[in-house]
């Protein structure tokens, strides 16, 4: 036989595209349509509703970017139209490649009842089926006009992502708003004929099948009469039964699809505005669900739910009757899909305490799962973390968008920093956005890993990132594909389903070790500066303003601010989504952030005030009050006394210009450039800053990463660097033994204070930067004379040991990561820590000296600001304070310490007298992350610690007041019976923990 394959696909691309799709809407006749633009921000749906518009034509231009309008379209169906399937066509202005990303609407009827959303692949509604011809129609559309952020030419700077530059121009064109008949059997058609052809495409020419599909879609469209393609559409369909009855193969691959939409909950849109996508989404996926009964679909983030709860109660109602028909799935037990590098342990911690006690709380649910398909990249301590909230899987696909290395496994076994093993799953259709096409299914199946020893993934599917979901096209398509010769099978199931069967049938899964590193978006650890200190702040402030109003709350009656801290609490975790902790947001979004962080901290520092005012009570004797989880000055740890002083700290003339500061711990030498040439330790008689190299060096690169700007920093970066040694002044601060230096470059300038505490062995380095650079990379550099082949960084409830060394491409990957507080290196008996107060990202390189001595230096630069043009034009321009401590001499546990301490500087004041810790921990390597008030407002203290040092510990924990019972408990502060029980000696109870393990434990009071 002639092969004729190309010429039977271009008749069906054509025939598809030219006479059987646009036959599926036969008949139509316009609607009228009018419009009222709201003048400013959204209006409830009442005020839209009766609002008066104004007319409004097909073809005219609308939609100020950031405006809400509201159209009203009316009109009659037909009479002769009786008994026919009828739909409105509502095109306001669509772009079918974006959906998600542009204009969107909210269909209503008018008693206010939500009807379906509106997005550019799903501009229909049902008005009968069949009709009886003659009803009236009346649809209201709450019609947003987001401006596309991402367009065709992407990454182009754009004024439009803020409401406050973006100006008035209309964004869109009234494209078509039509009654239209839709022919059910041409419909159907046009997906057989999809599936068909998109399956074809995907098999080898030689398979037999593949040709068995050309010549019925051949004769199937021989049947079709191009001037009469309704009349013939059944005829057509009938050709194809035999091809499309023909089951899998036994040993075909077998996809779990669940209906999905991604909702980014802000992205290039601002927060206000995922409100309303939430609502147009559920809408649809409710309507659907209705519609089919073998759909499923999930729905992760509690924040969205609470949202819909809030926001649009009678779409709540829809919800949770979809979710008491077990077809509407809570997912992932988180309250946002939060970035995991950057939240501290605390954080991540509250993020499955909130998500899942929502799911709790409103539907008595508790799902297994953490789905995180779109999040950059998972740290080493989630594991642990994941399990002490009850749940035992995780899902993402983000991996599979790694540059360098591709992920060996998609379903395999991840253990963290602690030993806790999670079963982990990978989707291999790479996406999380699956329309079910053929090439997606078939990359499914191809690119699955694991073949011979497991036969079950995961399919996400739906429009997603800015919503919209599945519709009645993919489920049409999942039909066909249940059980279809050639092609991988698909049903539609939960995720509880999915990993049911993914678990049973891999009892053994290979295991990865440490972190889930994404070899891509790696200046998310450093862009939107503010976003990333307000976030920071803020969980330090929580801490302090959770034990400060316990403690009081026990010794004085003090209101614990149970609903306050919620609150806040959930507002933080908000601010960790993955899009806005990273800081690839529009401008709007870290504007508005920026403010909520100001707000929190002043409600936070009055809550904490007052506690430490009720525990300090009336007098003049000074104390200092201690949050962090460390004795400092003769502080204890979660308590207040006069603090101890010791030594002097001298401030000298360097004799080669610069000065030298020294309190006899530590001798610092800053040189005429306002550089550190040497950090001598005197106890250890070691020198900390390599042989002819200078520390507190600042380092300006070019940035300008071939894609995603907010997100990526290619390693091309490093090819052009400048040193900033040019100083405007090199002077002793205000208070005599600190020194104050000044550097102007380009447009910016930055002013340092080196400082060095009596008594301290860490040199303090205050950086405050006046940024007015574009598509620029700031670090701050110390090169180390330290031998080390590993680095630890701090994670959560842990670190994380990183190579300095490029022997692999998996290590050269990493040239930047995320540390919180600290990053520490070593040699055996003596190392060194850079601590921070609100930075993330950072490298360590390492070289050998080729003069001199021969040693290693080992450099860590500090990631300070970058000036990415998009999305945000304007992003970190401005003023910028940092906070950085060079700590030679240290071991691990100082470094753990000293992170801290930066992070929770002492709060002063006068009182009556001492207070005494709450709960007190005899161990340094034990370290409390947070103590507090039970969420059950019983009373009960909770106190949670890990083991910080990577070692087992034996430790007592002593409470400072009488304790009638106690339990370890997971996350959700519930007694977990079959976990090892402290031995208990009145109010003291002895722990043993093995290295980074997490224990919450529950305090019942007398």
């Amino acid at each position: 036989m002639h092969d004729d394959r190309s010429l039977v696909e271009a008749r069906l691309r054509r025939v598809l595209d030219e006479r059987i799709r646009p036959a599926v809407y036969p008949e139509s006749v316009p609607l009228d349509v009018a419009v009222w633009h709201a003048p400013d921000e959204p209006v409830p749906v009442a005020e839209g509703l009766a609002a008066e518009p104004e007319p409004i034509e097909v073809g005219a231009r609308w939609g100020a970017p950031w405006g809400t309008s509201w159209f009203r379209v009316t009109g009659t169906v037909p009479e002769a139209w009786a008994g026919r399937t009828v739909e409105a066509i509502l095109d306001l202005g669509f772009d079918e490649n974006m959906p998600g990303f542009q204009c969107e609407g909210l269909v209503y009827r008018p008693d206010g009842t939500p009807v379906k959303g509106l997005n550019p692949r799903n501009q229909w509604v049902r008005i009968g089926a069949p009709v009886e011809g003659g009803e009236e129609v009346r649809l209201h559309i709450e019609a947003a006009s987001n401006p596309v952020i991402l367009d065709y030419h992407p990454f182009l700077p754009t004024q439009l992502g803020d409401k406050e530059t973006a100006g008035s121009e209309p964004q869109y064109t009234l494209t078509r708003m039509d009654l239209a008949v839709l022919d059910e059997t041409v419909w159907q058609l046009v997906i057989d004929l999809e599936v068909l052809g998109e399956l074809m495409a995907e098999l080898s020419v030689e398979s037999a099948r593949r040709w068995e599909i050309l010549r019925a879609v051949e004769r199937s469209l021989d049947a079709v009469d191009l001037q009469d393609v309704g009349g013939t559409a059944a005829e057509a369909r009938a050709r194809l039964t035999d091809v499309l009855a023909t089951p899998a193969a036994p040993s075909a691959h077998r996809i779990s699809a669940v209906g999905h939409a991604h909702i980014d909950s802000a992205w290039l849109w601002p927060l206000r505005e995922t409100v309303r996508k939430v609502a147009r989404t559920t809408s649809n996926m409710t309507a659907l669900l209705d519609d089919e009964p073998d759909f499923v679909f999930a729905m992760s983030q509690a924040q969205q739910w609470a949202w819909v709860k809030e926001h649009r109660p009678e779409v709540w109602a829809r919800v949770k009757k979809a979710v008491a028909d077990g077809r509407f799935v809570p997912a992932g037990g988180m309250w946002v899909e939060s970035d995991t590098n950057m939240p501290g342990s605390e954080a991540m911690a509250r993020q499955f305490v909130h998500g899942k006690r929502f799911f709790l709380d409103e539907f008595g649910i508790e799902n297994d799962e953490a789905w995180l398909p779109d999040t950059f990249g998972f740290a080493a301590g989630l594991p642990q973390i994941i399990k002490a909230a009850g749940s035992k899987y995780l899902l993402t696909q983000k991996i599979s968008w790694s540059r360098t290395n591709k992920f060996p496994h998609h379903t395999f076994t991840w253990e963290g920093i602690d030993g806790t093993r999670i079963f982990t799953h990978f989707p291999p259709v790479d996406t999380y956005n699956c329309s079910m096409k053929g090439s997606e299914i078939a990359h499914a199946a191809r690119n699955f890993k694991d073949k011979g020893v497991a036969r079950h993934s995961l399919a996400p599917t739906g429009w997603g990132d800015g919503g919209g979901g599945t519709t009645r096209e993919m489920v049409a398509k999942a039909a066909r594909l249940r059980d279809l010769e050639g092609s991988a099978t698909v049903a539609w199931e939960t995720p509880a389903d999915f990993f049911a069967k993914a678990a049973a049938e891999y009892p053994n899964p290979p295991v990865w070790v440490g972190e889930l590193y994404l070899e891509l978006h790696r200046a998310t650890l450093t862009s939107q500066a503010r976003t990333k200190q307000g976030n920071r702040r803020s969980e330090h402030l929580l801490r302090e303003a959770e034990l400060w109003a316990a403690t009081a709350a026990v010794r004085t009656g003090f209101p614990y601010p149970y609903e306050d801290l919620d609150r806040i609490w959930k507002t933080v975790l908000l601010h960790q989504f993955h899009d806005i902790l990273p800081g690839s947001s529009i401008a709007w979004v870290h504007r508005e952030a920026r403010r909520t962080y100001e707000r929190i901290a002043e409600e936070l520092n009055r809550i904490i005030d007052a506690a430490q005012r009720a525990l300090a009570g009336e007098g003049t004797t000074p104390l200092v009050f201690n949050a962090a989880p460390h004795a400092r000055a003769g502080v204890p740890a979660g308590g207040a006394a006069t603090p101890t002083t010791k030594g002097r700290t001298t401030l000298a003339a360097r004799p080669d210009g610069g000065h030298v500061l020294d309190n006899g711990l530590l001798r610092i030498e800053v040189d005429a450039r306002g550089l550190v040439v040497s950090a001598y330790d005197i106890q250890a008689d070691r020198e900390t800053i390599a042989p002819g190299r200078a520390a507190n060096l600042l380092q300006l690169h070019p940035d300008f990463p071939n894609m995603w700007d907010a997100w990526d920093v290619d390693e091309f970066y490093r090819n052009t660097v400048t040193d900033l040694t040019d100083a405007d002044e090199v002077i002793p601060g205000e208070d005599g033994v600190s020194v104050r230096i000044v550097r102007s470059f380009g447009a910016s300038r930055v002013t340092q204070e080196l400082s060095l505490a009596p008594g301290e062995r860490r040199l303090v380095v205050d950086t405050e930067v006046d940024w007015h650079e574009t598509e620029k990379f700031l670090k701050l550099a110390f090169p180390l004379d330290v031998h080390a082949e590993r680095y630890a960084s701090e994670t959560q409830f842990g670190h994380f040991h990183r190579p300095t060394h490029t022997n692999t491409s998996w290590e050269a990957a990493k040239f930047e990561a995320c540390n919180h507080r600290f990053v520490h290196l070593e040699e055996p008996g003596w190392g060194v820590a850079i601590v921070n107060d609100s930075t993330y990202g950072h490298d360590v390189t390492r070289t050998v000296r080729t003069d001199g001595d021969g040693g290693t230096t080992t450099t860590v630069r500090v990631s300070l600001l970058r000036a990415p043009r998009f999305p945000d034009p304007e992003t970190d321009q401005g003023v910028h304070r940092f906070r950085h401590a060079l700590v030679p001499g240290a071991g691990i546990g100082d470094a753990v310490c000293e992170g801290w301490r930066i992070n929770l500087p002492e709060r002063r004041m006068t009182g009556a007298g001492e207070v005494a810790p709450l709960v007190s921990v005899d161990r340094d390597a034990v370290v409390i992350t947070a103590v507090k008030l039970a969420d059950d407002g019983s009373g009960d203290v909770v106190v949670r610690l890990h083991e910080a040092h990577g070692g087992r510990v034996r430790a007592k924990l002593t409470a400072g007041f009488e304790v009638a019972a106690a339990a370890v408990t997971d996350l959700l502060e519930r007694p977990q019976a079959d976990a090892p029980q402290p031995q208990r000696d009145g109010s003291t109870f002895t722990l043993r923990l093995r290295p980074f393990e997490l224990v919450t434990l529950r305090l019942k009071r007398t």
